[in-house]
């Protein structure tokens, strides 16, 4: 028979109807070459393999999906949100797919890349000043959606859709995969995987340990927030994080980059700097305990950062830049 001869039947599943079906079932990597404790395996959820390249596709998807069921975003409407980089990505990318004007306010710190990326998905681009940080961002962007009530503002900090989403989607993936895991380790930044994943896995299982990662008060690993800088994540209370948290682990910066080159270079997995921030509080774990299994998340990939540093510069160079440039 010759291959014009052929009937190639399709195969079940394979062919996705939009890349927004692509969201979500990202695949899990055993990084126990990595663990401190030969009797602790620690795996990797890979939330850099979702389309748009991070765990915020996640978020935006739910975020504009639950406010068009309810009424709250219209046709045409305009969306505004307050980004460092990965939320505002897959916002614009969702955005430009469904025909919604979208507006990021970004700190001026970022790296080019995820500036490049929101111009590519269309988005206007609001620029903050560097020193101001994130949290500027948010406060300049509450302000601006406070006199333009006409337009959308998911606000994630405070949008139930963003641990839901974690709640009905990351938690249960993780455990369908890892039914063993004894341990969950995620960065606290506006606290959604920590709080939707991890109330998941307590109703599953009480026994699982909820490890949170953050930086120390005064210091700088962005994506991750300390609860004691003085601003609290609305959904963190909303979802009981002070109950929730079994610990938390405080992962300094220079250590975030040094685990990050470690995954790169030991593992072949090239993540962003907040997925080394993980994997060290997930290490500082494994040293803790007799046996187990640690899950920890990647939120997204390296692709973003290269014009940083973070992964050839001189360790002491990078660490000092990780002060001025915003990485998540």
């Amino acid at each position: 028979m010759t291959l014009t001869n052929l009937a190639i039947a399709p195969t079940p599943g394979l062919v996705n109807a939009s890349v927004l079906d692509m969201i979500g079932n990202t695949p899990m990597v055993d990084v126990s070459q990595l663990s401190p404790n030969p009797n602790v395996r620690i795996l990797a959820k890979m939330e850099m393999q979702n389309p748009f390249g991070s765990v915020k596709d996640r978020v935006a998807k739910a975020m504009i999906e639950d406010a068009e069921r309810n009424g709250r975003l219209l046709p045409g409407q305009t969306i505004l949100e307050p980004s460092s980089g990965n939320t505002g990505i897959a916002l614009a990318a969702i955005a430009r797919i469904k025909g919604y004007p979208i507006k990021i306010m970004m700190p001026t710190s970022v790296s080019v890349e995820r500036r490049q990326m929101l111009e590519v998905f269309g988005a206007e681009v609001i620029l903050t000043p560097g020193e101001e940080g994130s949290n500027g961002a948010v406060v300049r962007a509450q302000a601006l959606a406070a006199e333009h009530p006409d337009w959308f503002f998911p606000y994630q900090y405070a949008n139930d859709a963003n641990p839901r989403a974690h709640y009905e989607g990351t938690g249960p993936e993780i455990l369908r995969d890892v039914p063993e895991m004894t341990h969950f380790v995620a960065g606290l930044g506006t606290s959604g995987t920590l709080m939707g994943a991890g109330s998941y896995f307590k109703e599953q299982n009480p026994e699982i340990q909820i490890v949170a990662v953050e930086p120390p008060l005064g210091e700088r690993v962005e994506g991750l927030r300390n609860i004691g800088d003085g601003y609290i994540p609305p959904v963190f209370e909303a979802w009981n994080g002070y109950e929730l948290l079994d610990r938390k682990r405080v992962v300094r910066p220079r250590e975030s980059i040094e685990w990050t080159r470690r995954l790169v270079q030991e593992c072949g997995v090239f993540a962003g700097i907040s997925a080394g921030a993980a994997l060290a509080g997930a290490a500082k774990v494994a040293n803790e305990i007799d046996e187990g299994t640690i899950v920890f998340v990647i939120s997204d990939g390296g692709w973003k950062y290269l014009s940083t540093g973070a992964y050839t510069d001189d360790l002491d160079q990078a660490e000092a830049k990780a002060e001025q440039i915003i990485y998540f």
